[in-house]
């Protein structure tokens, strides 16, 4: 039973038969002993009635006499002798007993009142059978008007309890209404207090949902945008290849061929590292990563791109400074900074990578002595496929889109700063570094030959 209509209702109802049941059951047992105590009631008043009569003539008695009566009247003089009885019942006891009292008469049981005066004794008695059975007719009637209205409360129950949920059903149906394409907020006016939380909860997921599909939309644009360039100049130099009249043109198009591969192959990675690293991607798969060996690694991937062009590469990293983190993501952060820092920085120059630990949290820090970026660029150049003007190095705008995306999953702070060289400080400050075990440390150097 999952609806909570059904199981609101069913409670109500229930609890509405078991309050029913109860009611009437008191109405009852109240009732019963009401109508003993009237019949009581009228058995006293009656032998009082005939408590200064004299004897009865037979003429005036004889309505007493009536066997349609259930009352039974009997007076004795003080010393037993019979002077009247209504109708002759054997059974019932020559002798009273004063006040109240139940007597057996045989089968049947009476119900007696009698009082005494100076020369007589006088009796009332009734079936107790009959009065149980005036009394159960009176209760009964006295309950009919509660088994009527039960049901009445029963529908008045239901159309309480459909009104009352009534404001869930408006949120489904509006729910129901959205899709990819319409991700309007709830209506929140006149909900009530248990389900506006609700409702809000939902339209902030809904501006969530929002906000993710229209990043997926930009990226899919922008990614289509630019595949088309580095595809179109394949295709361009594929056709170049086909029509090489010599070797030397046939080797120069299958150069400028493999370069486009290589640039469409690094564009297709980045974008790929770009989408694991957006909102909504899968979790990280966290575990102890040292910075100072990605460092390392970043630093013999780019090695012979450094050495082409007479730049110098260091690592500063004199402790081992571990982190909680993905291990493929913050390498493809690093490789990125790294990257970035040689093909802007001028040839023969130098770019430093330092790890080092700052408090309880882990700081990486690239420096090199390009140009810098002005303060008034720094948050643009995170921008997807942002290239500044006149940076006058071919690039794709992902690499630093990637680093800003990979440090908001791993809570890291990400700064940017003029370097000691003149160059542009990228600072990453990961919150939270773990106790390293001792390891290899020092500096790391890689230069051109």
């Amino acid at each position: 039973m999952n609806s909570l209509r059904v199981r609101l209702l069913l409670s109500l109802l229930a609890m509405l038969a078991v309050a029913a049941a109860l009611l009437g059951v008191v109405t009852y047992r109240n009732v019963l002993a009401e109508t003993e105590s009237l019949f009581d009631y009228q058995l006293r008043q009656m032998a009082l009635t005939l408590r200064d009569q004299g004897e009865i003539p037979a003429d005036q008695a004889s309505p007493l006499t009536d066997e349609q009566l259930d009352f039974v009247v009997q007076i004795w003089t003080v010393d037993g002798r019979s002077i009247y009885a209504s109708r002759r019942h054997p059974a019932l006891p020559a002798r009273a007993l004063l006040g109240f009292a139940t007597v057996r008469a045989g089968e049947q049981r009476w119900r007696t009142f009698s009082v005494a005066t100076r020369d007589k004794v006088i009796q009332v008695a009734q079936p107790v059978q009959i009065r149980e059975g005036l009394a159960a007719n009176a209760a009964l009637r006295s309950i009919v008007p509660l088994v009527g209205l039960a049901p009445i409360m029963a529908l008045a129950v239901w159309w309480l309890a459909a009104r009352a949920l009534s404001p869930l059903q408006r949120v489904a149906a509006g729910v129901r209404e959205r899709d990819e394409q319409s991700l309007q907020p709830l209506a929140t006016r006149g909900l009530p207090d248990e389900v506006a939380p609700l409702v809000h909860a939902l339209n902030a997921l809904l501006q969530r949902l929002g906000a993710s599909l229209d990043t997926q939309r930009a990226f899919v644009a922008d990614a289509a945008h630019e595949l088309r360039s580095p595809l179109t100049a394949l295709k361009l130099q594929l056709q170049l290849l086909r029509r090489a009249p010599n070797k030397s043109a046939r080797q120069a198009a299958i150069e400028g061929l493999a370069g486009g591969i290589d640039r469409a192959a690094r564009l297709v990675e980045q974008l790929l590292t770009l989408a694991r690293s957006e909102p909504g991607a899968p979790p990280i798969v966290r575990e102890r990563v040292e910075l100072g060996e990605l460092g390392r690694a970043a630093i013999a991937d780019l090695h012979a791109y450094a050495q082409s062009r007479g730049s110098e590469l260091v690592l500063e990293a004199e402790a081992p400074v571990d982190i909680e983190g993905e291990r493929s993501a913050l390498a493809a952060l690093l490789r990125n900074l790294v990257d970035n820092a040689l093909r802007y920085s001028p040839p023969g120059s130098r770019v430093v990578v330092r790890v080092r630990r700052d408090g309880a949290a882990a700081l990486l820090e690239i420096e090199d002595a390009g140009p810098g970026i002005p303060a008034a660029e720094r948050e643009r150049v995170f921008d997807r496929f942002y290239r500044r003007t006149g940076a006058g190095e071919p690039g794709s705008g992902l690499g630093l889109a990637i680093v800003r995306s990979v440090a908001e999953r791993h809570a890291a702070t990400l700064s940017m700063s003029e370097s000691p060289a003149g160059g542009l400080r990228v600072a990453l400050r990961f919150p939270g570094a773990v106790e390293s075990a001792p390891a290899r440390s020092g500096l790391a150097r890689s230069s051109a030959a």
